[in-house]
């Protein structure tokens, strides 16, 4: 994994471990044709629908856009968060019952 930046290396540990939990999951990618602002990563935990937006540890800053579409999904009743390592995001997911 040389050459990857630290956020892209946290997003393939959340996304390993999505596999290994057997959840189903997705990268968005940023394009002319999705939605900017949206999360990083869409999962299917435990029937559960997951956003997760990826930082890096120091310096990741959250978007107001981003912040608005995590309010959004919450409201809407899914679960989404910013996770800036693999133990946040195992952390969210054992405190929200989705393992």
């Amino acid at each position: 994994m040389s050459g990857q930046g630290p956020e892209k290396r946290i997003e393939n540990k959340i996304k390993r471990y999505l596999d290994n939990i057997g959840a189903w999951h997705m990268k968005v990618h940023g394009s002319m044709f999705s939605k900017a602002g949206t999360p990083d990563i869409i999962a299917c935990v435990q029937g559960e629908f997951v956003a997760i937006e990826v930082k890096r540890p120091e310096g990741g800053t959250v978007s107001e856009l981003q912040k608005f579409h995590i309010d959004a999904i919450h409201k809407a009743g899914g679960h989404a968060f910013v996770a800036r390592s693999l133990e946040e995001t195992k952390a969210y997911f054992k405190e929200n019952h989705l393992v």
